[in-house]
């Protein structure tokens, strides 16, 4: 028999209310049958909803960077960081991949003869304006997060255009032979 007033509600709304992290019973200042979450609740399936994301995204990009990075420990470690830091600064993933594909073929050790240091080839002058004298660039979750935070400053400057953003990342603004190469890794291989 149907309770007046209330509407139909699937069995997860009844197994939340069941286990006591909704209430389906109206509240004063709510209209009959909406549902009211708890922040906490909310923050909880926000945030297992984003792991699953993530847990998809580096099933997907795994078998590639497998051309790369053979330890599938290793693999699945950069992948979930690189996912994490480039959600953080608002970056697509796959082309913080694409990235770091043309900068460092994935060798978290590499130098340029410039003296860029890394996965994402992150010039030590960065160290002075982002962080402190004992940041380790060759760290690759710290140039991760560097480079991130850089690219993600240059996107900003150039209003969201990646072609300029990348050419500003690589120190060759005006030219278009570095974007083009990231770029075109990011459409092969990535996407």
């Amino acid at each position: 028999m149907k309770k007046p007033g209330l509407r139909k509600r699937n069995s997860a709304w009844v197994l939340f209310a069941a286990c006591g992290l909704i209430s389906l019973a109206p509240q004063a200042s709510e209209p009959v049958g909406e549902k009211t979450l708890r922040p906490t609740l909310e923050a909880t399936l926000l945030k297992a909803h984003q792991q699953a994301k993530r847990q998809q995204w580096v099933a997907r990009m795994a078998p590639i960077l497998a051309r790369f990075i053979a330890d599938t420990a290793k693999r699945d470690r950069l992948l979930r960081r690189l996912y994490l830091e480039a959600s953080l600064a608002d970056l697509p993933p796959t082309l913080v991949l694409a990235l770091i594909q043309v900068e460092s073929g994935f060798d978290a050790n590499a130098v340029s003869s410039a003296g860029a240091v890394g996965l994402m080839q992150i010039m030590p002058f960065w160290i002075d304006e982002l962080g402190v004298p004992a940041d380790d660039l060759k760290d690759p979750w710290r140039n991760l997060r560097y480079g991130c935070t850089i690219l993600a400053h240059y996107l900003a400057i150039e209003k969201g255009d990646f072609t300029r953003a990348l050419a500003r990342y690589n120190g060759s603004l005006g030219e278009t032979w570095y974007p083009e190469r990231v770029l075109r890794a990011w459409q092969e291989n990535w996407r």
